[in-house]
């Protein structure tokens, strides 16, 4: 923190509760209060890593001059990654107010959100060309079987969810190729654990997602996790919310929003990430705890999308 002349710390380091990739501590100095979030390292060596970075970086600064609510990373010596000791890491001023509480999601937060991610995508893009929408190639079965020959604790999940999984990546492919050829500036990350409330504000805090993407696929797929999908418990009301507060800041004309449900399928890749991890990509022990733990998670997501899917299209059809 001397480095970044921020001061002495006055306490010791204290770990915060933070997102599921990386690690982040609360420094106190004789400057102030700090975030620091420190980059998963897995995520670091991969040979894009940087270059992802450093363009929502570039799209940070310019969400910096605009009118809306984000808690951007400090910049020093013209840098907003800082690298010591072979780690990397991005600090932030603390704001003190508490994460959105997945089970306590009103109407009004679900319209604020909404808003906040309309204004993003109203940001024009520069000169982005149209990139064909990503399709996942994912080997379930060879999953089963590996699980199966490591002795897994996901060996009987994944094998009796085989087919669910071939569903739900079938429709996703579909509805990505059913999309409408558009791209903007989004955050396709700006889930409730990304969004920060002092009082009735909202904060919109890591970052690192930023990138462009397909504005369509991205409204829908955080209106149903501003919904309740992480709680299994989708609400049409918050739903409607969520997209009263996205048109009232960005209106592209688009309505056909259950033709392109599949998109919310897109947990099957996170899903694979943490069968991964479970099975081994990570040396980490704590890291492979956590890909088993959130593979059973979302495994009961995507069964719960599933299982309202008719539901929320009917509601999506309003």
């Amino acid at each position: 923190m001397m480095r970044c002349g921020l001061g002495t710390a006055l306490f010791s380091v204290s770990s915060v509760s933070g997102g599921f990739l990386h690690r982040m501590y609360k420094v106190t100095t004789d400057c102030g209060a700090y975030a620091v979030k420190h980059l998963n390292e897995e995520i670091m060596s991969r040979p894009d890593a940087h270059d992802n970075f450093a363009r929502a970086e570039k799209i940070e600064r310019l969400l910096e001059k605009k009118d809306i609510p984000i808690v951007p990373a400090l910049t020093f010596d013209g840098k907003k990654m800082q690298k010591a000791g072979g780690s990397y890491f991005y600090i932030f001023p603390w704001v003190q107010g508490h994460i959105t509480d997945w089970n306590h999601i009103s109407e009004d937060m679900c319209y604020k959100a909404g808003n906040i991610l309309g204004k993003i995508h109203a940001v024009e893009p520069e000169n982005m060309e149209y990139q064909a929408p990503k399709v996942s190639h994912i080997d379930w079965h060879g999953y089963v079987l590996r699980a199966k020959e490591e002795k897994s604790g996901l060996a009987e999940l994944l094998a009796e969810n085989e087919e669910l999984f071939l569903y739900a990546e079938k429709e996703l492919k579909k509805a990505r190729s059913l999309l409408p050829k558009i791209q903007r500036i989004s955050d396709e990350d700006m889930d409730p654990k990304n969004v920060m409330w002092t009082g009735e504000k909202p904060w919109v805090i890591d970052l690192e997602c930023l990138d462009y993407g397909n504005p369509i696929s991205h409204a829908l797929e955080l209106a149903l996790g501003w919904s309740g999908v992480i709680t299994y418990d989708i609400r049409a009301e918050r739903i409607t919310a969520f997209f009263d507060g996205y048109l009232k800041a960005y209106d592209n004309g688009f309505r056909a929003y259950s033709d392109v449900f599949g998109v919310a399928y897109t947990w099957v890749e996170w899903l694979e990430y943490n069968i991964q991890r479970a099975l081994g990509a990570c040396t980490d022990e704590e890291e492979r705890k956590i890909g088993i733990s959130e593979a059973r998670n979302t495994v009961n997501r995507i069964r719960y999308l599933y299982d309202v899917e008719k539901e929320v299209k009917a509601v999506l059809d309003l």
